[in-house]
């Protein structure tokens, strides 16, 4: 916690971390979840809006649906923020711990982050309207400038936003259950927002839709600052590093926050299977609880695989682990390569332009679901053959080489 506020002697900016530095938990997260990812922007793909679900499903495809709303959609990618904001602080300690200076830790995260918003920008024109990318730059940014060396007072107001934010997840839960027993039953199907990009006739037009979809998109998710910053808060901590020490935090944190949420997106999740029918008024105020619940998802998240990772440490020593684990860990290295690479998949697969799998089957639901597993199977083998010989994804070699030059 202290390298993060010492000061040093100014010095050259250091280079990307080593492989004899990572931490385990961080890198299985990542790999593990990004298939959730690619279940959530499959369906998004297929189903041509977002959530992303099957208006009508029939059979196996309601608890599917069920399934996806507690545990997968807009509760994945908020454990991605929360890892972000570790990782901006895991840098400055790098570069601090070389006697580099603050101003070379400023200097290396503005530059990355810059970076990180034109990769984002590149990524929605060509692929994928619902980039996250973006929105990851300019909250760095933001993060660096005004609060990465701020002191531990400042850094504690994000536990007060987060209560802030269970007390609203609490309010709108309320609402939910009043509207459930007080509103009328009806035929309401989950509120979507339909995607111009998704439904375009041809890639041009659809290039042309998410140049205007994805400035919007981004401001959309620029809110997630305060769960990024509560992972700056737990790497200042270092929780991630030493989850032994801090497994009681990583217990209850997973409890409380996966409990609150799954819990949260039950209701809408059993009205896009069909279990139960409401009006439109109760289908909003499900949405609305669903969708502030899932911030919890990141930070639950991140402790349950912080506490997977503290046992399979004590199960094997670190240079046996196991192949799956040796696997998962070496995606999360490349976690963006992974993610740039499902986007393109789904233009090829599912864009109606294209092979639109989607459309030529019985069942898009379980064609989304098979299409983002194989697809996510595809990323795992990739990086594990990149892991055994020692080779970064192309993604994070052009990143680094942009951020740290050409050492």
């Amino acid at each position: 916690m202290t390298a993060i506020t010492q000061s040093h002697a100014p010095g050259p900016a250091r280079g990307p971390v080593r492989r004899t530095e990572r931490a385990l938990a961080p890198d299985l997260a990542r790999g593990t979840m990004l298939l959730f990812i690619a279940l959530a922007n499959a369906a998004v793909a297929t189903f041509g809006n977002q959530p992303g679900a099957e208006a009508s499903p029939h059979g196996w495809e309601r608890p599917f649906n069920l399934v996806m709303f507690v545990f997968v959609h807009a509760r994945a990618y908020p454990m991605f923020a929360v890892m972000f904001g570790y990782g901006l602080v895991q840098l400055t300690r790098r570069q601090d711990a070389e006697g580099s200076g603050p101003g070379a830790a400023r200097s290396v995260l503005l530059k990355r982050n810059a970076w990180l918003i034109a990769f984002g920008l590149v990524h929605a024109a060509l692929l994928n309207f619902g980039d996250f990318l973006g929105a990851y730059g300019i909250t760095g940014i933001v993060f660096t400038l005004l609060l990465l060396r701020r002191g531990e007072r400042v850094h504690r107001v994000v536990l007060w936003l987060w209560g802030c934010t269970t007390v609203y997840a609490a309010a709108l839960a309320a609402v939910a259950g009043y509207r459930a027993t007080h509103g009328g039953s009806g035929s309401a199907a989950v509120p979507t927002d339909g995607v111009d990009s998704l439904s375009a006739p041809d890639y041009l037009t659809s290039v042309a839709d998410r140049l205007g979809e994805w400035p919007i998109h981004t401001l959309t998710v620029l809110g997630f600052i305060v769960i990024v910053w509560l992972g700056a808060w737990a790497a200042r901590r270092g929780i991630l590093e030493d989850p032994a020490r801090h497994r009681r935090l990583l217990v209850r944190t997973a409890v409380v926050a996966l409990g609150v949420a799954f819990a949260g997106g039950v209701p809408i999740g059993l009205v896009s299977g069909g279990f139960v029918h409401v009006d439109d008024a109760t289908a909003d105020a499900f949405l609305s609880l669903y969708e502030v619940s899932g911030q919890f998802g990141g930070p639950g998240y991140v402790a349950l695989f912080g506490l997977l990772a503290l046992r399979v440490s004590k199960a094997r020593s670190a240079s046996r682990r196991k192949l799956p684990v040796e696997a998962l860990a070496a995606l999360g290295q490349r976690s963006l390569s992974g993610y740039l690479f499902q986007s393109l998949a789904w233009v090829v697969l599912l864009s109606p332009f294209a092979f639109a799998l989607g459309e030529r089957t019985g069942s898009p639901t379980l064609t989304a679901c098979l299409s983002a597993v194989l697809v996510w199977l595809a990323t795992v083998a990739g990086a594990y053959i990149l892991q055994r010989r020692s080779l970064p994804g192309p993604a994070e070699k052009l990143l680094r080489r942009l951020t740290y030059g050409p050492r």
